[in-house]
């Protein structure tokens, strides 16, 4: 328990400090008064005065903030900030007298602070520890039904079927071959081992249709068991790492994939598993457990089988020289990034439950699971939930950066700004949404807790 209140205590205080000091320096560099600098919203626990500027730890760690000459003091917001400065304010210094150009760099400087953040922790892991990678690029399936327009060529790969190059760049990895998808220019050559010519796809550069072809494609492993929990059905009944599973209730079993869409379809129903262990044959009844899950594409809840095993995965390890090192920071960068915004869009078009919204108690207990786990997790976990951070931030909500942001559009569109007391009461409706989205969240991780 102390572990994992310290895990959250330090995740959350450094994200809130890179994002806050992003505003911070910015608006220095462009000369904008800064009175305050503050971790947490409220009165003051902690707090000194360093120049100009206070700095303090608040009562509230919900978030933090950088009080600047200009921006309003008056209504709710003006409250959860403390109030006004002690410090007399420049009129000349004041935010609103900088240039568009300028406000928008100051607003925007809080969630590229964060992206960076990540960058160097990604970039810092693959130099210093090195990254593991799926050393394969053979194809399992192809599920047709997710191909964009213009992948229909992917459909021809049959199990087993290894791709060496994309658009003339080797791949070796899993991840490299789903890299060259996302990012190859039209029209995309996908090489083949044993094929005369490429298959060539007709994919255009929208995010839609580069993950559309990317979750089509299921990467092909046997069915090895590499790990299994020996509380869960697998270990009761009696399955080993290193068990090859070759039959389930006699039907013939060709890889992992398989495998697991047999064992998700058969929630409570006993399964016959023909293995070979040490080359020696060996049959075992296993029943997978019940568990509820969110179906990707209805967002539905449904019922599916879960054992306690994971598969064999081939894998590489690579430490990285330092500009190899800052490439692939980018692309964990880059990746993370899209699994987040790829989120949010599932999640605003109801093809995602909200119940999959979690909020600080669901950070807290991960924070401490991947701190047990080593502090190389601990850190990408961190680098992760920076980028979550600077993304929701980005939405269009008046309270946050994104709303802030709007606002200046506005200005930029209309020639002047928005009347002082518009934007009050856009920010306190902001505001309002903000705490209704965080107690939806925070009940969802009581009922992730304590059940229904």
């Amino acid at each position: 328990m102390l572990l994992t209140i310290a895990a959250f205590v330090v995740v959350l205080g450094v994200l809130i400090f890179v994002h806050e000091a992003g505003h911070f320096i910015a608006a220095k560099m462009v000369g904008i008064q800064v009175l305050r600098f503050s971790l947490g919203f409220g009165g003051p626990l902690v707090s000194f005065r360093w120049g100009e500027t206070e700095y303090r730890i608040a009562v509230l760690p919900l978030g933090g903030y950088v009080k600047m000459a200009g921006l309003e003091e008056e209504g709710m917001a003006g409250e959860l900030e403390g109030g006004r400065g002690a410090v007399p304010v420049d009129p000349e210094r004041a935010f609103d007298r900088r240039p568009l150009w300028a406000r928008i760099i100051v607003i925007l400087a809080g969630v590229t602070m964060n992206a960076v953040f990540a960058f160097l922790i990604f970039s810092g892991i693959a130099t210093t520890v090195g990254v593991d990678r799926t050393a394969t690029t053979a194809v399992d399936t192809v599920l047709a039904a997710r191909l964009p327009p213009g992948a229909e060529a992917l459909a021809t790969l049959r199990r087993g079927d290894r791709v060496t190059a994309v658009n003339g760049d080797s791949v070796a990895t899993w991840e490299d071959l789903e890299d060259r998808l996302r990012l190859a220019t039209p029209p995309v050559r996908v090489s083949v081992a044993g094929r005369a010519g490429p298959l060539v796809l007709q994919i255009g550069l929208d995010t839609a249709s580069r993950f559309g072809t990317v979750d089509a494609l299921v990467m092909y492993v046997p069915a090895e068991i590499g790990a299994v929990v020996a509380t869960d059905p697998a270990g009761r009944a009696g399955l080993r790492a290193g068990d090859r599973v070759l039959r389930v209730d006699g039907d013939t079993v060709p890889s992992w994939a398989v495998l697991t869409r047999r064992i998700r379809a058969a929630a409570g129903v006993p399964l016959r598993l023909d293995v070979s262990r040490g080359g020696a044959p060996l049959s075992l009844v296993v029943t997978p457990k019940r568990s509820l899950v969110v179906d990707p594409d209805s967002g539905r809840e449904v019922e599916e089988g879960y054992i306690g095993v994971a598969g064999n995965f081939p894998t590489s390890h690579t430490r990285y020289d330092l500009i190899g090192g800052l490439r692939e920071g980018a692309r964990q960068t880059t990746e993370m990034t899209g699994l987040v915004v790829r989120f949010l869009g599932l999640l605003v078009s109801g093809r995602v439950s909200p119940r999959e919204l979690g909020g600080p108690i669901a950070i807290g207990q991960e924070s401490g699971a991947v701190a047990r786990v080593g502090l190389v997790a601990y850190f990408a976990f961190m680098a992760f939930l920076s980028l979550n951070l600077a993304v929701l931030n980005l939405l269009p909500i008046p309270i946050l950066d994104g709303g802030q942001l709007f606002f200046l559009i506005a200005e930029g569109v209309r020639r002047k700004p928005l009347s002082l007391d518009l934007r009050l009461k856009l920010t306190q409706v902001g505001f309002v949404v903000l705490v209704g989205l965080m107690g939806f969240a925070i009940i969802n991780d009581l009922l992730r807790v304590f059940g229904h």
